[in-house]
């Protein structure tokens, strides 16, 4: 340690109170973090690029600083897939100062890691009060049967009026209009759950599709259907 020639001259006074730390909530306890291995916490945040083209939502489960899982949601830039590809294999296994200190390759990712470190660090986590946090793999948790993210993509013209093209529930192909031609309702396909049945049980395609559908809001009362995409 190399000190400057006025510290070097000046008298020793002896420090008095030794102030830790406030202590955080994290996974049902309250800890006073001196170190990253102190830090544990599970939680999500969002994060958007300079130009503001796209967004990332970003969710960690850290376990002893070590980011033990990773999920990587990216939405309005197709590059952003990409980069979270790489981003995905970055993070898993860094402590969170190794994580908030990488490229992610993508500035939506960056500031995602950024926001979150902020949260970790100061408490602010879904699972600050509950007891040993959520084990690994609570991250799919998010994204339902099929591990499909959850996209709401609508679009509306004053010229005519809205369409609903994805919702949680699904891929939106028809909508159900009233005698005023307002939406009632909505037909959509669980393209996660059609994909599995196809993919993994072997399902004909058709057949899939017919499983998969349904119907929200009062569809079968509409006068008319539009499919939004064509009409």
């Amino acid at each position: 340690m190399q000190y400057s020639h006025e510290v070097e001259n000046m008298v020793c006074v002896k420090k008095g109170p030794n102030h830790g730390p406030a202590p955080i909530p994290e996974e049902g306890k309250w800890v006073q973090s001196k170190q990253i291995s102190d830090i544990s916490g599970f939680t999500h945040g969002v994060g958007w690029c300079a130009p503001q083209q796209g967004a990332c939502k970003l969710t960690l489960n850290v376990k002893e600083g070590i980011i033990e899982e990773a999920l990587i949601e990216t939405i309005g830039c197709s590059g952003m897939t990409h980069s979270a590809a790489m981003a995905a294999e970055i993070l898993a296994g860094k402590t969170l100062l190794e994580a908030v200190n990488t490229d992610l390759v993508c500035d939506a990712i960056n500031v995602a890691m950024r926001e979150l470190f902020l949260q970790i660090i100061y408490g602010r986590t879904q699972s600050a009060f509950s007891e040993n946090g959520l084990p690994i793999g609570g991250g799919l948790e998010d994204l339902g049967k099929g591990l499909r993210s959850q996209v709401g993509t609508t679009y509306s013209t004053v010229a005519k009026g809205v369409r609903y093209l994805e919702t949680a529930e699904g891929y939106v192909t028809r909508l159900a209009l009233d005698e005023n031609s307002e939406v009632i309702g909505y037909e959509f396909i669980r393209v996660g759950p059609m994909l599995e049945l196809i993919n993994v049980k072997g399902m004909d395609a058709n057949e899939a599709l017919k499983k998969s559908i349904g119907k929200y809001g009062r569809f079968d009362d509409a006068v008319t259907y539009i499919n939004p995409r064509v009409q």
